[in-house]
């Protein structure tokens, strides 16, 4: 039986910053409650770094709040207003299903947006009920916490509480569940563009220079230049991040502008999940039927997405409209720099390259085809040249190959560093595991039979991916053959 807490107990310490912004910005909510609220899963680490009592919330005052039954101490609920293009369309949006608790004031004085997700109708639902499943929230939780544990900027998962309900859905009715996420914050692109589309100059100025205050402090407000190197930061924190998700076969789809954070963190998993074998084109997204979201595309998304997002900063970034657009376009082609930049620093790390030589791109472009001739794992493919097991494999017995290996370890052994600083680089550099599409799917099964030993495991081992250690190689190991093609929803 849940037990009761003093609320004074559990650790909020919650401000509301948000709320400061002009009310176009929000709508105040009232909470809605579900019927049987219970715990599936907490995040106690994650509960720890807040400054929050693990132990609090596993009680009933506790559960009720991750639940949407009860606010927090010091919340002020809201459901955020926001715009975005939506596979090339702009759609005014907003929090349909999410509610924005608060942001906790963590003890080493950071914010953090918490929000639940699933937890009811709000003003901007459009017609949906407001309600998440068991099995999409889960998957949030475990795909969020890898990526968090794999080095990418991502918003996290809090706990899952299941809500004793049911939603109806295409397969059927469905159990419910409320998801508390954590973020540096909600804002988007696409709130820029509700801003720039729904109210005035000072709207679009307010939302930036409390972006600035909130995830760029540095930048001073009396700087004329400000608004500028708004853009600038929020275009090298993308091109970092997108960059990442490309070193680990991670695959968003659904990178609408309304699920481009201003923070820099990946934000929404919805249809997301990681390539097996390597293929440029793969597409998960079972909405996603022209490939616009396809591995490939993701860095040309993300300029796209900062295009509308400088758009909407014209008219504070000089008052000649036709200067303005000039300052824009040379910042976008400063992205696609950079994303290179980075994305070929993380390459070359993949494959122990600790400088940078004018042949490296062709070596690693080189690899990339014969990993899709031969539809090699992407994951498994630089372990296995990270620690020298190339065997069992039909790319390591191509002819083309072999010419290919024969490069890399003279490019290697250009370096000044030692053969055992090269395998320290690439093992910090190549992941063990990632989430597996049917690991997390084998997991989200027993977790609906009430089962969560599956899932519990699985977290374990993707806590620690750069371990390679012995009790992850069943976890690194590929679907069969035979498991058929594997598609995603943006399950609500």
């Amino acid at each position: 039986m849940t037990k009761k807490m003093d609320k004074t107990e559990n650790g909020w310490n919650l401000g509301n910053s948000y709320s400061n912004l002009p009310d176009k910005f929000y709508t105040t909510m009232n909470l809605n409650p579900v019927v049987s609220p219970k715990l599936a899963i907490l995040n106690h680490s994650l509960a720890d770094s807040l400054g929050l009592n693990a132990e609090a919330l596993e009680s009933e005052d506790g559960v009720a709040v991750l639940a949407g039954n009860q606010p927090p101490e010091g919340g002020k609920p809201l459901a955020q207003a926001y715009a975005g293009h939506q596979f090339g369309y702009l759609t005014m949006l907003g929090d349909g299903r999410a509610i924005l608790l608060g942001e906790q004031l963590t003890p080493q004085g950071q914010r953090f947006d918490i929000q639940l997700k699933g937890s009811g109708r709000t003003v901007y639902s459009r017609g949906g009920d407001g309600r998440a499943a068991l099995g999409p929230m889960l998957r949030e939780y475990i795909i969020s916490e890898a990526m968090h544990a794999l080095g990418i900027p991502t918003t996290r998962s809090l706990a899952v509480v299941s809500t004793g309900e049911t939603v109806r859905r295409e397969t059927g009715f469905l159990p419910g569940a409320v998801l508390t996420r954590v973020a540096a914050s909600h804002l988007r692109v696409g709130t820029f563009q509700y801003a720039a589309g729904a109210g005035t100059i000072d709207d679009v100025r307010a939302l930036a220079d409390y972006a600035l205050q909130r995830h760029y402090p540095e930048i001073e407000q009396t700087d004329p230049e400000r608004y500028l190197k708004l853009f600038q930061e929020v275009a090298k924190r993308q091109a970092s991040l997108i960059a990442k998700w490309q070193h680990v076969g991670f695959i968003h789809g659904v990178m609408n502008t309304d699920n481009m954070a201003i923070s820099g963190e990946t934000i929404d998993y919805g249809p997301c999940a990681f390539m097996d074998a390597y293929d440029p084109k793969t597409v998960f997204s079972s909405i996603d039927a022209q490939g616009r979201y396809a591995f490939n595309n993701q860095p040309l998304i993300g300029g796209w997405n900062l295009a509308r997002f400088v758009e909407t900063l014209l008219p504070l970034l000089h008052d000649d409209p036709e200067e303005a657009v000039k300052i824009a376009q040379a910042q976008l082609v400063i992205y696609t720099e950079l994303f290179h930049v980075n994305w070929h620093a993380g390459m070359r790390a993949k494959l122990g390259l600790f400088n940078e030589e004018p042949e490296d791109e062709t070596l690693i472009d080189d690899l990339l085809k014969l990993m899709h001739k031969h539809g090699a794992d992407y994951t498994n493919t630089f372990v296995a040249l990270t620690f020298g097991k190339l065997e069992n494999a039909e790319l390591f017995e191509a002819l083309g190959f072999t010419e290919w290996h024969t490069r890399w370890q003279a490019r290697i052994e250009s370096q000044q560093q030692s053969k055992e600083e090269v395998h320290e680089l690439m093992r910090n550099s190549n992941p063990a595991i990632i989430p597996r599409n049917h690991r997390v799917e084998a997991s989200l099964d027993a977790a609906a039979k009430g089962d969560y030993s599956v899932m519990e495991r699985v977290l374990e081992v993707l806590a620690h991916p750069f371990a390679h250690t012995p009790e992850q190689a069943e976890y690194a190991a590929p679907p069969e053959a035979d498991n058929g093609f594997y598609q995603t929803f943006c399950g609500t």
